[in-house]
């Protein structure tokens, strides 16, 4: 149970650290914002909480006390914990609501840390076992300071995420939109986190023995934390990774693309503006270039396209109409192939018109369909 818990402190801290490393990487351009400087702050609290809490794991003293580093990870939890409710505010508060509001939360940060402080030597903190600060053990100080501590971290979870939501739909900018939802997500893990903490103090003051539930605190913290240390970074990096998975999602369709434009090539070499290549660098204009091929080598073979050919019967059973159609569609294109080759032209053949109904100038919906069509086709050909 220990070494799941030393995991979780690491995978927080480790977070924690690469999302310091990566704000202050824009140190240069950033320093003169508040918001950035106390980002930067709120990341070191952050880092710290959770480096004293694996010191803690490891070792019954710090600087040779006893327990002090669990002293000082609860205080600068509580540190961080005021730091984060200022960055929300300083990101979607007016400003002189931002500060009366920033030093309310500060003065409240000091009087808890001082309270913990007090608590802790007042209980003899340096001389208790630390299992004590994990359940507490029907200690009444004890207890209250652990108490205390919960709700210290509690009370922001359930400030922010009630502010997230509205804050994120007056917002105008998409990546502070994304950053916001992240948080409140972050908010609720970390307040499941309270709730697991306070059951394993109450049930342990009991002495009810809940078993490896135990562990339910620590995972819902280390994923608390990674939540939060996305959301406080996705600001800056969020539009490069969005522009990262639509490159992907295109290259995807590019080559999924590939059979039926190659069978539609060979057949009509004219439909291609420029000699083939397996070059990707300019991958929105060839990606546009092979849909229109596509569309051209289609209608090349108009005159050998038998409308009375049917291929849905190649979709699996509970396949929806659309996939159905894209059997069907690729059916047609396969057979009219084939035609063109041997010189067949059929009595009913399509000399107008285009893709069924699938003609639109919506690009994103043409690529959807024409990939599904290129996947039966693919499909079609495999079986064949």
């Amino acid at each position: 149970m220990n070494t799941t818990r030393t995991l979780c402190f690491v995978i927080a801290a480790l977070s924690s650290y690469a999302a310091l490393v990566y704000r202050l990487c824009q140190v240069r351009r950033s320093w003169r914002d508040n918001a950035y400087r106390t980002l930067v702050i709120t990341l070191l609290l952050q880092c710290l909480t959770f480096t004293m809490g694996a010191v803690a794991m490891g070792s019954k003293s710090f600087l040779g006390v006893g327990n002090l580093a669990i002293l000082v990870m609860h205080v600068s939890a509580v540190a961080f914990c005021v730091s984060a409710q200022i960055i929300l505010l300083r990101w979607a508060t007016a400003a002189e609501e931002a500060v009366r509001k920033t030093r309310y939360w500060l003065i409240t940060g000091i009087a808890l840390n001082v309270l913990l402080m007090a608590l802790f030597f007042i209980a003899d903190g340096p001389g208790r076992p630390a299992s004590d600060f994990n359940t507490g053990s029907g200690r009444p100080l004890i207890l209250i300071y652990l108490l205390v501590f919960i709700v210290s971290q509690a009370v922001p979870c359930v400030t922010i995420f009630r502010q997230c939501g509205p804050y994120a739909r007056m917002t105008d900018k998409a990546s502070l939109r994304q950053a916001l939802r992240l948080l409140s997500v972050a908010a609720v893990v970390l307040f499941l986190y309270c709730l697991a903490r306070t059951v394993n103090i109450l049930t342990a003051a009991c002495g009810i023995d809940i078993g490896v539930w135990q562990v339910a605190a620590s995972v819902f913290s280390a994923a608390g934390i990674v939540t939060l240390s996305l959301s406080l970074t996705i600001s800056s990096w969020g539009a490069s990774a969005a522009k990262l998975l639509e490159w992907a999602r295109s290259y995807r369709s590019y080559r999924a693309l590939y059979p039926l434009w190659r069978d539609l090539y060979e057949s009509s070499p004219d439909i291609v503006l420029e000699p083939p290549g397996a070059s990707v660098s300019d991958l929105n204009y060839r990606l546009h270039r092979r849909i229109v091929e596509i569309r051209d080598g289609w209608r090349d073979l108009r005159p050998y396209i038998d409308r009375t050919a049917n291929g849905a019967g190649g979709a699996d059973p509970g396949a929806s109409d659309e996939s159905r159609q894209a059997f069907a569609e690729a059916a047609q294109i396969r057979q009219a192939l084939h035609a063109k080759r041997t010189g067949t032209i059929p009595d009913d053949n399509k000399d107008a018109g285009d893709f069924e109904d699938r003609d639109t100038d919506n690009f994103t919906a043409e690529v959807a369909w024409l990939t599904k069509v290129a996947a039966a086709y693919r499909e079609l050909s495999n079986a064949g």
